[in-house]
């Protein structure tokens, strides 16, 4: 549960998760949760009252089901920072229910898979987006992230501020897709180059 805190983390594009992964075991990281399948919903006021603000509403279940809100972003020493309020719920559909019947609806569904790793006293997880493989390191603070980000021999000046639905809304506006939801199934078969996602391969 996390009531009071903030989130400081930043992602990297990393198409080649693997050989990132070795250098975490070789940097002696520790894994933290193995490979979990995880499912997300997003959700917004019928005017896209959250969206304007810079605000999340999510659900998500991986081992748990978890309540998330996120409070607008900054960019603090080099990384995205945010208020960020977390708890576990014990039942993902029943969450889902209240959430509508107060209004909201689910604008978004994303899914990914996610390995997480704990290097000192950050965290690194390795995401498998429906678009590309990506890393974000989360951490206490700028200084610490960008150590973990030395030691892993990613490039700092390619780090990635936006978010996963960020990157996927423009990739779609771009392309003209007209599906709503980040899925596996939604973009089988399809090859995205790092162009169009907006992001460069960073190690």
């Amino acid at each position: 549960m996390n009531t009071t805190g903030k989130e400081l983390e930043v992602k990297f594009y990393v198409p080649d998760l693997p050989a990132l992964e070795k250098r975490l075991v070789d940097q002696g990281a520790a894994l933290d949760l193995p490979r979990v399948h995880e499912v997300n919903l997003r959700f917004d006021t019928p005017t896209e009252e959250l969206s304007r603000t810079y605000r999340v509403l999510r659900l998500r279940q991986d081992t748990q089901a978890r309540v998330t809100y996120k409070g607008p972003g900054i960019e603090q020493d080099g990384v995205q920072q945010r208020q960020e309020l977390e708890f576990s719920v014990s039942d993902f559909a029943a969450a889902q229910a209240v959430f509508e019947a107060l209004g909201y609806q689910v604008v978004v569904m994303y899914e990914k898979y996610r390995t997480t790793y704990a290097l000192g006293n950050v965290l690194v997880v390795l995401d498998e987006m429906p678009y590309g493989n990506f890393i974000e390191i989360e951490g206490p603070d700028g200084e610490s992230i960008q150590k973990a980000a030395r030691q892993l021999g990613v490039d700092w000046e390619k780090r990635i501020l936006s978010s996963y639905v960020f990157m996927f809304e423009r990739l779609r506006q771009a392309k003209g897709w007209t599906f709503r939801d980040l899925s596996f199934v939604n973009f089988a078969g399809k090859m995205v180059p790092e162009e169009d996602l907006g992001v460069q391969k960073a190690g």
